[in-house]
């Protein structure tokens, strides 16, 4: 059954990133930024910035070049970006297990402490506790992202010095044998814990500044679906029978109040990709992110295009497999797949 819902998913995935494709094709076009321009340099004639604009088929209407690019994507995968030459697939493979390592470890920190914030908030209901957790998530978030991060690298690396200020890694330390990308991984699995430390070390800051809004927004749901399922029946009836409190909390409780907040951990990880963008520009991170603001600087139509599809996928499989893991948390709601 689960199988057969997932495909289906799957199945229906496909005209919503055809209609996300067309969105972006259209209003990448219709910014007043010339490519050609840019390509041919600011010492370029007329004549040659027509003649680059003629070789990538941007005097093309916009509908010759839109069935180009599908009839591309179809033949040769994403294209080549414009402005390097490489396939921007390789580019994006390249950049990927950094923003991945990245999002991962925000996510983490997010759910681990959004939960244990949202289970202790629910638990002193409308004490002072609750009332400085709910200002705090409150706080975190309106919080600006961007700013935050500067604040950070102000206090942490530049007044401090604890911490890395950017980068993934120290230039002097060779990087381990690539096995999975994610550089804690593979040094832990080349033994190279000096490598591991470094590379944990300049993850601290921006994987911090990613997690402070979902960890807010997990904490919230966490708390009020808490707050609702410990006025059931069931919990007064444990109570009554002499059940501990933390028992009562940490088991019954927080497992019939996880559902809403599931279903925002498996959203968050697709919005954490695609908030990424400024947070990987600012810690200089080369991932996806500081790939997406050097594609739509230069105008790299097939970069953008392929990044806006890369995030639009990972959207709709986090979606698919939310689905299935509430499923199996509550069997009420595999019941209805």
């Amino acid at each position: 059954m689960l199988i057969r819902f997932a495909l289906w998913r799957l199945l229906l995935m496909l005209p919503s990133l055809l209609g996300l494709m067309v969105m972006v094709f259209v209003l990448i076009r219709v910014v007043p930024n010339d490519p050609a321009v840019l390509l041919a340099g600011p010492t370029a004639s007329a004549e040659q910035v027509q003649e680059i604009r003629h070789k990538h088929g941007f005097d093309q209407p916009i509908t010759v070049q839109l069935y180009r690019y599908v009839a591309q994507l179809g033949e040769a995968g994403l294209g080549n970006s414009i402005f390097t030459g490489r396939p921007v697939a390789a580019d994006i493979l390249a950049a990927l297990p950094a923003t991945l390592e990245l999002t991962l470890v925000a996510l983490a920190l997010a759910v681990a402490i959004g939960i244990a914030l949202g289970a202790v908030a629910a638990s002193q209901y409308n004490r002072m506790v609750d009332f400085v957790i709910r200002i705090s998530t409150v706080a975190g978030l309106a919080l600006a992202s961007f700013w935050f991060a500067i604040l950070l690298q102000l206090l942490f690396s530049m007044e401090l010095g604890w911490l890395p200020l950017s980068g993934r890694l120290d230039p002097d330390l060779e990087r381990p044998p690539e096995l999975t990308g994610l550089l804690l991984i593979d040094s832990l699995i080349g033994g190279r814990f000096e490598v591991f430390v470094d590379a944990l070390a300049h993850l601290v800051l921006p994987a911090v500044t990613l997690a402070i809004a979902p960890c807010a927004t997990i904490a919230r749901f966490v708390r009020s679906g808490m707050v609702e399922t410990l006025q059931k029946d069931f919990v007064h009836y444990e109570e009554a029978m002499g059940y501990p409190r933390f028992r009562i909390i940490g088991v019954y409780a927080l497992r019939n109040s996880v559902v809403a907040a599931v279903t925002q951990i498996g959203l968050l990880f697709g919005a954490l990709m695609g908030g990424a963008v400024a947070i990987e520009y600012i810690y200089d991170w080369p991932g996806i992110g500081s790939y997406a603001v050097r594609a739509v600087l230069d105008s790299d139509y097939n970069a953008i295009l392929a990044v806006t599809l890369l995030i639009g996928v990972v959207y709709a499989i986090v979606n698919i497999l939310v689905d299935i893991a509430l499923a199996l948390i509550d069997p009420r709601v595999g019941d209805q797949l």
